[in-house]
């Protein structure tokens, strides 16, 4: 089968690894802005292109004979990739514009939730006007600010947090106005988890629950970045969740994936992540996006058991009931190395070199190859991967092969460290007053 692969970061190189797994022997085609080296060796053939060039994408599937796409990220889905590849009569294992709203629309999604009744959505409103949003502000008192488009994970800004007050909190909401309508909703208090699916339009496969560390630097402090790296613990649920909450949390994407339909009268077919707050009133939405998260894609596929392929042809042809998907019960620490200065002032084009990694596996991610070497781009770098039977043995795995790679790196040491999980467990026991 050709099957071909649109994006060239971390996440799509993760997924070009995992279809390079299956028995189906498929040849790999990519389409991606810049060459990624990981990429790269494992493709039959690419096409340097913008993702979102949907004329060009749907040229390149069409000369390479492709039977199968997936999407990885979300810019090409906003614009249509996944409608254009069907109507050229490719089988897509990605969502629709119309339903891929739910991740690149946040004023829609946050209505969507509410006019279908779908549990776990925070009180909030969306705002074009700034004497209505303020006085909404006001009554709230402690709030999340996102711009209604795509940020690429950083534009939301929460109070206590980037935000010192209620002025600084109606002074960025403001500023966001330029941009179109803003929603402003609740700040929830709690632990964030991500939980993933396999979606056919009707049915549902869950991946096990992970946890994201967005902050830039050891114990969650500075800016938020895309995301500094991501663990899960064996068998599918974290270490400070119950299996009520994520039953819970299943529930609510069940629903979801059943009211896009009634909705749009178009049926989602993708991956679908949530983005979760455990909080004392169990399980709150805090965004959907339609595929896979970086590094969140990281942990989970190296654990899939089932051929990828297999899951890829069953999503886009609405089948997945008849595959049982399947992942093998341990724990992954995912660590990502991005250039000194990241978020704010990254350096770029400086070679990164790796060395002995061990048993980890590495994923590169927004770099490029220039005479067989690799660079810098000023966005996230290379990740490791550390599998194991335990969160503490995963994450030594992982902190050994970063301590390999050289370059003008920077990384958090602390991310699946016992003593940042149980800070995890210590609030939430405390939330639920236990």
């Amino acid at each position: 089968m050709n099957v071909l692969v649109v994006g060239g970061g971390g996440r799509e190189h993760a997924m070009i690894a995992a279809i390079a797994r299956s028995r189906k022997d498929p040849s790999i085609y990519a389409v991606m802005s810049k060459k990624n080296p990981g990429i790269a060796e494992l493709c039959e053939d690419f096409l340097l292109e913008k993702e979102t060039n949907v004329e060009k994408v749907v040229e390149f599937a069409l000369s390479k004979n492709i039977e199968l796409v997936v999407v990885g990220p979300e810019a090409p889905l906003a614009v249509g990739l996944a409608d254009a590849l069907e109507d050229a009569d490719i089988s897509v294992a990605s969502p629709k514009k119309k339903v891929a709203q739910l991740e690149f629309d946040k004023a829609w999604a946050r209505n969507f939730m509410r006019n279908n009744n779908i549990a776990g959505c925070p009180v909030f409103d969306v705002f074009t006007d700034k004497d209505a949003m303020d006085a909404f502000i006001d009554e709230l008192g402690n709030v999340a600010v996102k711009p209604a488009g795509l940020t690429g994970g950083k534009g939301v800004k929460v109070m206590g947090d980037q935000l010192p007050d209620v002025e600084a909190a109606k002074e960025y909401a403001a500023s966001l106005l330029d941009q179109g309508s803003v929603v402003v909703e609740e700040n929830l208090v709690g632990e964030e988890f991500t939980l993933q699916a396999f979606v056919d339009g009707k049915n549902l496969a869950f991946m096990p629950t992970v946890q994201d560390h967005k902050r830039a630097f050891e114990n969650d402090l500075g800016p938020n970045t895309g995301g500094m790296g991501s663990y899960n613990a064996p068998g599918e649920i974290l270490p400070f969740l119950t299996a009520e909450d994520v039953e819970g949390s299943k529930q609510i994407m069940i629903d979801t994936v059943k009211a896009l339909y009634k909705e749009t009268g178009q049926k989602y077919k993708g991956t679908l992540y949530g983005q979760f707050m455990i909080t004392k009133d169990g399980p709150r939405v805090i965004e959907f996006n339609a595929r896979f998260g970086d590094p969140e894609a990281m942990n989970v596929l190296p654990l899939l058991e089932t051929d990828y392929v297999d899951v890829l042809a069953a999503m886009a042809s609405g089948t997945l009931d008849k595959l049982a998907v399947k992942f093998s019960k341990k724990a992954t620490v995912c660590k990502y190395a991005v250039p000194a200065g990241y978020p704010d002032h990254p350096t770029k084009d400086k070679e990164v070199v790796v060395g002995d990694i061990g048993s980890a596996i590495l994923f590169y991610s927004s770099v490029y190859e220039k005479d067989g070497k690799v660079y810098t781009t000023g966005s996230r770098a290379v990740a490791v991967v550390g599998v194991a039977d335990s969160i503490e043995e995963a994450e030594k795995i992982a902190q050994l092969a970063l301590e390999n790679l050289s370059g003008d790196l920077h990384y958090r040491t602390d991310i699946g460290k016992g003593y940042l999980i149980q800070r995890r467990i210590d609030h939430m026991n405390k939330i639920r007053g236990q």
